[in-house]
């Protein structure tokens, strides 16, 4: 990085990179080394979109020696099941990691960036649907990911918001994002009624199409987010989260700016699909879509927004109210998935039957 990049670079974002270099060098003084996490992703025909992160992992909790049997396999369930958030901001990124990517046959080096996430395009050639390629860092062994290529023929899609859309968080919103990153345990999330079987019935009615998470989370999250969606049977997607802390400019980054800017690379990629964007009314996500909409009518298929409850409104602080073109694509609204499956069928974007 040169002198006058690193000069245009905000202090708080300088000191965190100086954070996270000195507990690499202490991690790695102890022997351990990185690895290479991978997120679903997602692609088209002669490319794909590759995320994830390299990272310095806490080494497993060790059962006390002596313990065997039944007992001990019912600790090590207990161990895996209560994993709390804050066991995913304990892990050290690794900024600019070298990684090798193998896909379709062939090796790619990239870098990760400097909070250690990899986000970068590929050229390959996969078939439509979810497929598997590797990653490694530093020699490792390499790991499993897994990304959904969509179809040239696929025109429609659907983006997903999380936090109280298919999760009920029932908090504050300033405390939201602390709360489920470093407090909760993943076993005591609780889904959105009806949503996994909204979600679930939108992909078998429209076979090929891309399910998308996009969510203003962490990417420290995003482990504990992918198991709680599958254990609650909401169809597989690709995720689209955030880094955690300041950018170059800022003292923190922009939820509201990472789904915009999102959805307008998703127009761009895919310029045939149109989405159903689904969110909910006590964050932005009326607002974004309505933007969404009016700079890129021809991408959307209509909006789908869950009304949070009394309880849930009153604590983030209001609903949201936004003027939107009813007549242009449907916009629909109910507390839960099965209220929003009911009005998507009267407005045809689900089979009703």
């Amino acid at each position: 990085m040169s002198p006058a990049s690193a000069a245009k670079i905000h202090w708080f974002a300088r000191l965190e990179h100086r954070i996270h270099v000195w507990r690499e060098r202490r991690a790695r003084r102890r022997g351990r080394s990185a690895t290479a996490v991978p997120f679903p992703g997602y692609g088209g025909t002669g490319w794909v979109r590759v995320v994830g992160r390299v990272l310095i992992v806490p080494p497993p909790r060790k059962q006390p020696r002596g313990r065997r049997g039944k007992a001990s396999q019912q600790d090590g369930a207990a161990d895996r099941a209560g994993v709390r958030g804050w066991r995913s901001f304990v892990s050290i990124p690794v900024s600019y990691a070298a990684v090798q990517v193998e896909i379709g046959g062939r090796t790619h080096d990239v870098v990760a960036d400097r909070g250690g996430v990899i986000d970068t395009v590929i050229d390959a050639e996969l078939p439509a649907g979810w497929q598997t390629f590797t990653m490694s860092v530093e020699g490792q062994d390499p790991v499993e990911a897994s990304v959904f290529i969509v179809g040239d023929e696929v025109r429609f899609g659907v983006v997903c918001d999380v936090d109280d859309t298919v999760m009920v968080t029932a908090l504050p919103r300033p405390f939201i994002a602390a709360w489920n990153s470093f407090v909760v345990d993943e076993h005591a999330r609780t889904p959105v009624p009806g949503m996994a079987v909204l979600l679930e019935q939108l992909t078998r009615d429209h076979p090929g199409s891309p399910m998308i998470y996009l969510s203003t989370g962490a990417w420290n999250v995003a482990p504990t987010l992918r198991r709680f969606l599958s254990r609650h049977l909401f169809p597989a997607g690709s995720m689209l989260l955030t880094d955690w802390g300041p950018t170059h400019d800022r003292w923190f980054r922009s939820g509201r700016d990472h789904k915009i800017s999102n959805l307008r690379r998703l127009a761009t990629e895919f310029p045939q699909v149109r989405w159903l964007l689904i969110g909910d009314d006590g964050q932005h996500d009326e607002a974004i879509y309505s933007q969404f909409q009016q700079e890129h009518p021809q991408s959307v298929a209509g909006v789908a927004i869950r009304r949070l409850l009394p309880a849930e409104a009153m604590l983030a602080g209001g609903r949201a109210t936004v003027d939107h073109e009813p007549d242009e694509v449907p916009w629909v609204s109910a507390e839960d998935g099965a209220g929003l499956r009911e009005r998507l069928g009267e407005v045809g974007l689900i089979d009703s039957e």
